[in-house]
């Protein structure tokens, strides 16, 4: 995995966390005032809404997901995104290695 160099960013140093530990992220501010969160989801299966459209960028690991209006559940690895429309929900299902990802909010 490479890392990600984000310069001129405030993070937010309180971490969220979510469904019991299962899925963990900072929050991020970017110099241009665009926000991004970067996380891990564990071994799990887990809903989430969101409020903003979304695209998500797995970074490590990989999941699958069940987008809203798609009939099938799509697999996701290391260096491919997918994408949210806002107020919406999605499944993901993360087995064996952790789902690292950047979350780039779209409003």
């Amino acid at each position: 995995m490479k890392d990600k160099c984000l310069s001129g960013v405030t993070v937010d140093a309180t971490a969220n966390v979510y469904f019991d530990g299962r899925c963990i992220s900072h929050s991020l501010r970017m110099g241009d005032g665009t926000r991004k969160s970067v996380g891990v989801v564990l071994p799990s299966r887990l809903s989430f809404g969101t409020g903003a459209a979304e695209r998500m960028e797995c970074v490590g690991g990989s999941c699958r997901v069940l987008l809203p209006g798609e009939g099938a559940w799509r697999q996701v690895s290391a260096g491919e995104s997918f994408e949210v429309p806002a107020d919406a929900r999605f499944e993901i299902e993360v087995v064996g290695d952790p789902f690292h990802y950047i979350c780039h909010y779209l409003d």
